[in-house]
C-alpha cells in the first residue's frame, strides 16, 4: 500500500498535533503568521476570533493542520477549541503582536485536541473521482452501502488490490467496513461520506502496518527449453 501511495497522487496522513506544535514553537512561526495576518482584510467589527478562524483555514497539513474548510473539522475541532479557549479582544484595531500571542494559544489547544483525537486526511482529488460514481438522492446524500464501491474505485491509487482478488485483504477490508457499519444503508452527506472513506483508508493502512499481508505468486515467463545444452556453446 505504501508503494502505491508513492506512485499515485493520493496521500493519507494521520494528523496527531505533533507537527502543529512543532510549527508554532519553531523559528518560522512569527514570520509566517505575520505574513498571513498582513494579508487579512480587516473590516469594521471583525474580531480576534474571526481573524484566528481565517488564519486556521490557511494553515496546511504540512504545518500540521487538517483542512478546517471541511465541515467536520470546523465543527468538531475548530469551534470546539474556540469554545474551550478564552479569546478576548485586547485592543482596537487588533495588533499583530496580540494576534500572534492569542493565535499560538488557540493553535496549541487545537494540537492537544488532535493528540486526543487524531484526524486522518486524504488527498481529495482521488476521493472526488470516487464521488462521481456514488449516486446521490435529491438532497445530495449518499448511502453508506456505496462505501465499498467507492473504496474499490480508489484502490489502484492506494496500491490496494480489487475487492475479491485476495482473500486475506478482503478479510482486512471487511472488518474495517464492518467497524464503520458500511452496510446499514444510512444516508449521509457528501462531506461525511468522504470523511468515512478517508477513515476507512487510514484504518486499513494502520491494520497493514501492524499485520502485513504477504502475497506470493508464480508465473511462467517462457516455455521450457528443448534441451539445457542449448544454453551452452558447442564444445570444440
Amino acid at each position: 500500500m505504501a508503494s502505491g501511495l508513492k506512485r499515485d497522487p493520493i496521500v493519507i496522513l494521520r494528523i496527531d498535533g505533533e507537527d502543529l506544535l512543532e510549527f508554532i514553537n519553531g523559528p518560522d512561526y512569527e514570520a509566517e503568521m505575520a505574513l498571513l495576518f498582513s494579508q487579512l482584510e480587516s473590516p469594521d467589527g471583525s474580531s480576534l476570533r474571526d481573524h484566528i478562524v481565517k488564519v486556521l483555514e490557511q494553515l496546511t497539513v504540512d504545518q500540521g493542520m487538517p483542512p478546517s474548510s471541511e465541515s467536520w473539522v470546523k465543527s468538531n475541532l475548530v469551534e470546539r477549541t474556540l469554545q474551550s479557549c478564552t479569546v478576548q479582544d485586547h485592543d482596537k484595531p487588533l495588533s499583530q503582536e496580540t494576534f500572534l500571542v492569542e493565535f499560538k494559544k488557540v493553535a496549541g489547544s487545537v494540537a492537544q485536541h488532535l493528540k486526543e483525537q487524531p484526524v486522518i486526511v486524504a488527498h481529495y482529488k482521488t476521493l472526488n473521482t470516487a464521488m462521481e460514481i456514488a449516486p446521490k438522492d435529491r438532497n445530495g446524500k449518499i448511502s453508506k452501502e456505496y462505501l465499498r464501491v467507492a473504496l474499490d474505485a480508489i484502490a489502484p491509487s492506494a496500491g490496494l488490490p480489487p475487492i475479491g482478488a485476495i482473500h486475506e485483504m478482503d478479510e482486512v477490508i471487511g472488518e474495517v467496513l464492518k467497524m464503520m457499519n458500511a452496510d446499514d444503508g444510512k444516508l449521509v452527506k457528501e462531506d461525511e461520506f468522504k470523511k468515512m472513506l478517508t477513515e476507512i483508508m487510514g484504518t486499513i493502512m494502520l491494520q497493514l502496518e501492524c499485520n502485513p499481508v504477504s502475497i506470493s505468486s508464480n508465473t511462467v515467463v517462457h516455455e521450457p527449453l528443448a534441451s539445457s545444452t542449448t544454453l551452452l556453446p558447442p564444445s570444440s
